[in-house]
């Protein structure tokens, strides 16, 4: 058998050749699958947050449906601006709710049932002591740039803390929130923080029942 019929290896230029086209499709395959896992974690990091928006708002319904009138200078429901305060019914006697917005996020906290009115007050400087030291158990959800509550009174919305407009009742027409009265319905306007993931703003409306 001469050379000529001898199988001819490849070259060390070819090798090297080989080796660079192999390398560059695996750094192009590299690439999708990253690019492919980290579009997965993104959809699953919103998925994640979304349906934590839907268990906080779930639980904001739950507490407004809960609303009690505890016939004191502790109102059902009041809002100054940061905080919503409720007060509503537990098995055993009254809860104080407060709702926060602190940091970009929404915080929540809820007093044990107690039954004197001098308790509830207690509670509620409570709550909001423990919120303002902003334990972190008691965040519900991040990523909220700011809120605003709207009161339905006689026939129309206005601002939480508006002290203007007036409702028509038997006795003429009063200044609602001066008088006390609970609003028929409440409605949030929630902004989402810029890189949250969220955009724009979320409205819910939910009407107003008190004990």
């Amino acid at each position: 058998m001469n050379s000529a019929d001898r199988t001819r290896g490849f070259t060390l230029v070819e090798v090297l050749v080989a080796l660079v086209v192999m390398a560059t499709m695996a750094a192009m395959a590299w690439r999708g699958i990253d690019a492919l896992v980290k579009s997965r974690e993104i959809a699953q990091a919103r998925l994640a947050q979304t349906a934590r928006l839907q268990t906080v708002l779930a639980q904001w319904e739950v507490d407004l449906r809960a609303l009690q009138n505890s016939h004191s200078t502790v109102q059902p429901i009041a809002f100054d601006g940061g905080n919503l305060v409720l007060t509503r019914q537990a098995p055993t006697g009254l809860q104080v709710v407060v709702w926060s917005l602190r940091d970009s996020s929404l915080w929540r906290w809820e007093s044990p049932s107690v039954l004197t009115i001098e308790n509830l007050e207690n509670e509620r400087q409570r709550g909001l002591q423990q919120l303002a030291q902003g334990n972190p158990a008691l965040r519900a959800f991040d990523g909220v740039a700011g809120w605003q509550f709207y009161c339905f009174w006689g026939n129309a919305w206005s601002n939480c803390q508006s002290t203007g407009g007036t409702a028509q009742t038997n006795a003429g027409p009063v200044n609602p929130k001066a008088s006390g009265q609970t609003p028929a319905g409440l409605r949030i306007a929630m902004q989402f923080a810029e890189g949250s993931g969220l955009v724009g703003t979320l409205t819910r409306e939910l009407e107003v029942t008190v004990r």
